[in-house]
């Protein structure tokens, strides 16, 4: 207080001014900094949290398509035919005549291809005998369709007969056509047919070592395929379908495989097993969204993958596709055996090799569904979402996670904005308060002068403190101020309401309101939303008929009808260009079916257009070309702003209304796969959008049918 004392009265001022002020400034920018952050967080959170949903639902679908593919061909006549076939033709062949050099051949693949292939990737050197079929069946058809197979490894299912005038080849050729068709259209690995009472596989679409082995007592009957036979023997049902984790499978070289199973039943007899060998690609491209991370939202750093109970992963690792030595690098110096490192860069896939103990899959292997951050498989710090798989007979989980510096980059930077912005204000307000000072002591200054020129006697200075004096004119001067301020507060507000109204009339509601909060850098990357752009064809030949107030009146009429019908369809109207009309659907307000409500916008806008043009004679007709997917969205401009959008989704869509023909509508290829099973559509030429290469183009249908109902 005595130091406060000591100081003049404009110091006193400035101190005052600028502890209240600075007060004032921390707690704001304190209460903006954690609600902006909590807000930016929780919208990082839901980003991956709906990712990782996401592709749950996508994952669990993919399994009960498989699962509901395996029941309907285990129940297909002609599956059960060629099972009761191949199980009959394969037992004839235990008494047929073998060639004289069977033994030789097959011992020679076996040494040349098989295990040395297998030696690679396997613990110890393995053993001939081990794996040599032990039927005659079984060497007999290896002997045909492996060894002497003239195709290379990998391409054994393109024989179709090895011309040994068997019977089994016989029916081989007819049958083998059909279901290598049914794995290349499916994506499956691998079909196989299994005598359930011998275990014996009688039939394999590629052709690997397990062919005509058993599962009973084979080589390969600890494998999982022989779990599926021991599980689907125990089954009482038709209707009985497992799935079997992946496993190392050394037919398969000791590959990670996993099966799906199900009985085959001639009536009520039990007569065989059908196996599916699930196919890896198809589980990858599902997880990696065909490794379109990033326009799947997952960034530099995101990825979603499956882990097992055992800790293992299910799914092919985003960082060991993208950079397989940044990748093995990260998991050495995170203290990952070198033998797991060599079985991966061997496989060239993370699916049943790197391990993944991390707290997300444990709490998601118990049940448990959250966002947490957390250290990650390569020992980086991520923000991961968790969740249980609902897979029946599989215990899996899918984790969603982006590393963490990546996934708070927008919170880091609002935090330095902040930091900058407060700085600036302090400094601002340092500088006003001395200002604001220094005009407030001038008059006090004055009156002490003129009371020391009183008190020199100078009695002429005396200041008269009437009512008309200095301050009387002062007082007088204030109430004149605040009269013309409230008049100027009424045109204020009379200007703001006109502001608002002019705003509400240009921009969307959403970003009339931001612009009213006073945001001037109005920009946002929006998902999944639906563009339509729209030219009045022959309005040029028109306008060239008329003046200038008659063209304007016409296009402000035609294009206030489109603006009315937009509230209808949920649209958002963007900007009129000349003749040009765009819209959005799903900008603002998130609609499900924004593809839909643009579709039927458009057919609107072209019976309003037919309405308008037959009750006043003239000849104008739409082009409209409708396209869906990511855009973004802002202000442009900082004298004459303008809010526009932006993006490959617009460039697509003026490119479809460019390629429209009159009076119809042109849609993308995303718009006609969600909406063909609503509307009749007929392909069009493709279109090529500028920097971008050829894309399919569809015609509706129902606007043609519009068309020719109002000529």
């Amino acid at each position: 207080m005595g130091l406060l004392n000591n100081l003049s009265i404009r110091s006193k001022l400035i101190f005052m001014l600028l502890a209240l002020s600075t007060c004032s400034l921390f707690v704001t920018a304190y209460i903006g900094y954690r609600s902006g952050k909590s807000h930016l967080s929780k919208t990082v959170s839901n980003q991956l949290t709906s990712l990782r949903a996401s592709k749950a639902d996508q994952i669990e679908s993919y399994f009960e398509d498989i699962r509901h593919q395996t029941q309907t061909l285990s129940e297909n006549l002609m599956v059960v035919e060629a099972m009761q076939e191949f199980k009959t033709a394969y037992n004839q062949l235990q008494q047929s005549r073998t060639p004289t050099d069977l033994e030789d051949t097959l011992k020679e693949y076996y040494r040349k291809e098989f295990l040395t292939k297998l030696a690679e990737t396997s613990d110890g050197k393995p053993v001939l005998e081990s794996y040599l079929p032990e039927t005659s069946a079984a060497r007999y058809l290896q002997y045909y369709y492996i060894a002497t197979n003239p195709n290379p490894a990998g391409e054994k299912h393109l024989l179709d007969d090895p011309e040994d005038k068997s019977e089994y080849s016989s029916i081989h050729t007819r049958y083998h056509p059909i279901f290598r068709n049914i794995v290349e259209k499916f994506g499956y690995q691998d079909i196989l047919l299994i005598d359930p009472q011998t275990g014996e596989i009688v039939y394999s679409v590629f052709k690997e070592t397990d062919f005509g082995t058993s599962l009973t007592t084979g080589p390969y009957s600890n494998s999982n395929l022989g779990f599926a036979l021991a599980d689907l023997r125990k089954a009482k049902g038709k209707d009985y379908v497992q799935i079997f984790d992946f496993d190392s499978y050394r037919p398969s070289f000791g590959a990670p495989v996993a099966f799906i199973a199900a009985p085959i039943y001639d009536g009520s007899q039990f007569i065989g097993v059908l196996a599916f060998q699930l196919p890896v690609n198809q589980i990858n491209n599902v997880m990696t969204g065909y490794r379109k991370w990033k326009s799947n939202g997952l960034g530099d750093t995101g990825e979603i993958y499956l882990v097992g109970d055992d800790y293992l992963m299910r799914s092919v690792s985003r960082f060991l596709i993208q950079d397989p030595t940044t990748y093995s690098k990260a998991l050495r110096e995170h203290g990952v055996k070198e033998q797991i490192l060599k079985r991966i860069e061997q496989f060239g896939t993370s699916i049943l090799q790197q391990p993944v103990k991390t707290e997300a899959v444990k709490a998601a292997l118990a049940g448990q569904e959250g966002t947490q951050i957390i250290d990650d498989y390569r020992g980086i710090e991520v923000l991961s979402s968790y969740a249980p798989l609902n897979i029946n007979g599989l215990e899996w989980v899918i984790v969603s996670q982006m590393d963490l510096a990546e996934a708070y980059a927008p919170v880091f930077a609002f935090q330095k904005r902040v930091l900058v912005s407060a700085a600036l204000i302090i400094l601002l307000i340092t500088l006003l308060a001395m200002g604001l000072a220094h005009l407030f002591v001038q008059p006090v200054r004055a009156l002490i002068a003129s009371a020391r020129k009183v008190t020199d006697g100078q009695v002429d200075a005396v200041v008269n403190l009437d009512s008309e004096d200095e301050f009387g004119e002062l007082a007088e001067s204030f109430n004149q101020m605040v009269g013309s301020l409230r008049t100027q507060t009424q045109l204020v507000e009379q200007k703001n309401r006109e502001n608002e109204k002019l705003l509400t009339s240009v921009f969307p509601d959403s970003v009339a309101k931001r612009l009213k909060r006073g945001e001037t850098n109005i920009a946002e990357s929006v998902s999944n939303v639906t563009v339509l752009f729209c030219d009045i064809a022959g309005f040029g030949k028109l306008s060239r008929s008329m003046d200038t107030h008659e063209v304007i009146a016409i296009l402000n009429d035609l294009v206030s009808l489109f603006d009315q019908a937009t509230a209808k369809y949920g649209i958002e109207k963007i900007k009129t260009i000349g003749d040009n009309y765009m819209a959005v659907c799903g900008l603002s307000i998130l609609h499900i079916d924004h593809q839909k409500r643009a579709v039927d916008f458009a057919l609107e806008m072209l019976a309003l257009t037919h309405r308008f043009s037959n009750e006043r004679g003239f000849d104008i007709d739409l082009e409209i070309g409708i396209h869906s997917g990511d855009i973004v969205a802002g202000i442009v401009g900082r004298e004459k702003v303008v809010y526009d959008v932006w993006g490959d989704t617009v460039n697509v869509a003026n490119k479809l209304m460019i390629d429209c023909p009159t009076g119809a509508i042109l849609v993308s290829q995303n718009v006609y796969n969600s909406l063909h099973d609503i509307y009749d559509f007929e392909q069009a030429e493709d279109i090529t959008p500028n920097g971008k290469g050829q894309q399919k183009a569809w015609l509706l249908k129902t606007a043609q049918e519009l068309v020719a109902s109002t000529v």
